[in-house]
């Protein structure tokens, strides 16, 4: 390989390339990422910026509080979504566009999980005391499939 084009101890973000992986339309490099993880990456998205680190960045910036995938961020994000994505299934019939909205003090995840605390195993998020009304404090419990059916609105 010309030595103009060995990407080989650069640094690129959080990736230092560390080896040659394969050519063809785009070179490729083996990466060893701050935090420990290999990753493979074509030279062009090294060189352009276009991609800093593994995947682990973009966790970070999405997530401090270290509840990435967890049962309860992935109830946050659905209820998020189900008021204000109207590509979400439900959302004109049940959810945003009937004007079911989030409570501004939970547009952040850490005051979410503060509130609410973590998601039992078995319990999804409920509206309740009123199914209308809308996801904040006052409103919502982990509740069973049971309880769910019984708060249903009809």
């Amino acid at each position: 390989m010309h030595p103009r084009f060995d990407l080989t101890g650069q640094r690129f973000g959080r990736l230092v390339v560390i080896s040659f992986a394969s050519s063809g339309k785009n070179t490729r490099w083996n990466c060893l990422c701050d935090c420990g993880t290999s990753t493979i990456v074509t030279r062009n998205k090294l060189v352009t910026a276009t991609t800093l680190s593994c995947g682990c960045f973009r966790r970070d910036r999405l997530t401090t509080h270290g509840e990435y995938r967890s049962p309860a961020y992935n109830s946050w994000a659905m209820m998020i979504a189900r008021c204000t994505n109207p590509n979400q299934t439900g959302f004109a019939k049940y959810y945003g566009g009937r004007g079911v909205t989030v409570c501004e003090r939970w547009s952040q995840f850490e005051n979410f999980l503060a509130d609410m605390g973590p998601r039992p195993r078995g319990k999804t998020l409920d509206r309740f005391p009123n199914p209308d009304g809308n996801y904040e404090p006052s409103n919502c419990r982990w509740a069973t499939p049971r309880q769910q059916r019984e708060n249903q609105r009809s």
